[in-house]
């Protein structure tokens, strides 16, 4: 049976919200991505490395080329990159590697073979998906708040102060893509591939799994508004179970491979994360914070004020203010989202949230919090929806972004600790 042809008039519309999503992203795509090359590469070559560079990277995996070539991929790939790359060579070999889930290595290692150089191939990967992502993004908000709304919900996200892990050899940009897709998918009710995006997004991250939240919330109310109307269960509800499935699998196959299939929470230990109770790790942010300040005030680096972390104890005092400097940001952020957007994005902000924030880091409780705030699309709709309207707001947002991401980047690709 030949399916129904749209009308003409419905299908030039649709061809216009597609031509106008291609647009607005490729146009945030080429101006973020060529800021982040240039602020990291010129960051090198003005100030170097970091003398700590090899200690993170004996094995030289995020430096395969000749100096200049090392110099221009040098925004994409540091610190855990090294891991990334290790698992895309070697596969899972003790150590702490089975933290990070099997998703992106496997397209590291896919997309490097016919390059030769996984860095380039992951690098190439992640801005891939990173196109993708934003083209999800931009029909996402699109569908309830319109075309301008949805320009600045892309821009943002690729301006975003921590957007240059989404070029890099991370798994940032895949999850945000398998996170956006998953929604998107929800929202036109097609729930076989929400679920099956939101067990890809499990098989990439730990977080992954908590995709079920709004996926859930999303089917029990009308998805083709914003209103909350309940309706009843049927029996493609089943498709979301598919969404832990993506965890079960990694740790099936770790024990089929003859490891630990608990290992990916276990390993957590290595770098000293563990559960502190609910949402516990942001008061201990609030303390490391407070006392970090204490620290710098002092100017001096001892007696130590805060829980003693490897390194300079000024550096790691304004780490911690800085930390807690976005924590703030992100908890009003949160807030501020919590009364605008549809319930589903409100449960996933706080379910991804609650992740980081009630297993802290001992030494530094907020570490890595600006990297987990990156994918967490919703706060970057909730942005557009505060600017779009006032340019002012737009000058001032996308300026800051633009300098913090310039600033950050410079800092990332010289081999200093960002997030």
């Amino acid at each position: 049976m030949q399916p129904r042809a749209l009308p003409v008039g419905v299908a030039r519309a649709r061809r216009a919200i597609r031509d106008a999503a291609l647009v607005d992203v490729w146009r945030a795509l080429w101006v973020s991505r060529s800021l982040v090359w240039a602020a990291g590469v010129a960051a090198v070559l003005v100030f170097g490395l970091s003398d700590r560079a090899s200690d993170f990277d004996p094995a030289g995996l995020t430096a395969p080329f000749a100096a200049t070539g090392d110099t221009l991929v040098a925004p994409f790939a540091r610190w855990d990159s090294v891991w990334y790359l290790a698992i895309a060579g070697n596969g899972y070999g003790g150590g702490a590697r089975e933290a990070f889930f099997p998703l992106y290595p496997l397209l590291v290692k896919v997309a490097g073979a016919p390059l030769g150089s996984a860095l380039l191939g992951g690098a190439l990967a992640s801005t891939a998906l990173l196109g993708v992502a934003l083209v999800l993004l931009h029909r996402l908000v699109a569908l309830d708040f319109g075309r301008p709304v949805a320009r600045n919900a892309v821009l943002v996200t690729a301006l975003f102060p921590m957007s240059f892990f989404f070029s890099a050899v991370y798994s940032e940009s895949l999850f945000l893509a398998l996170s956006v897709g998953a929604v998107y998918a929800a929202r036109r009710e097609r729930w076989a591939l929400a679920g099956a995006l939101g067990a890809l997004g499990a098989a990439t991250r730990s977080a992954g799994v908590l995709l079920l939240v709004p996926l859930l919330i999303l089917y029990l109310w009308d998805t083709g508004t914003l209103r909350r109307r309940p309706r009843p269960l049927r029996p493609d509800v089943l498709w979301l179970g598919l969404v832990p499935l993506g965890l079960a699998g990694y740790c099936g196959y770790l024990w089929l491979a003859g490891h630990d299939p608990l290992a990916p929470f276990s390993v957590q230990e290595v770098w000293f994360r563990s559960f502190a109770g609910p949402f516990v790790g942001a008061w201990d942010g609030v303390v490391a914070g407070v006392q970090g300040a204490r620290q710098l005030l002092s100017g001096t680096r001892d007696p130590v004020f805060f829980t003693a972390a490897g390194g300079d104890p000024l550096l790691v005092a304004r780490h911690n203010v800085e930390l807690l400097c976005w924590l703030v940001l992100t908890l009003g952020a949160t807030a501020a989202a919590l009364r605008r957007l549809p319930a589903a994005y409100g449960a996933y902000l706080l379910a991804a949230l609650a992740l980081p924030l009630s297993y802290p880091v001992a030494p530094q409780p907020l570490m890595s919090l600006p990297r987990f705030v990156a994918v967490l699309f919703p706060l970057a709709i909730w942005l557009a929806l505060w600017m779009t309207g006032r340019a002012w707001r737009e000058r001032l947002v996308v300026g800051a972004f633009a300098c913090g991401l310039a600033v950050y980047t410079g800092i990332f690709a010289t081999w200093h600790w960002v997030a």
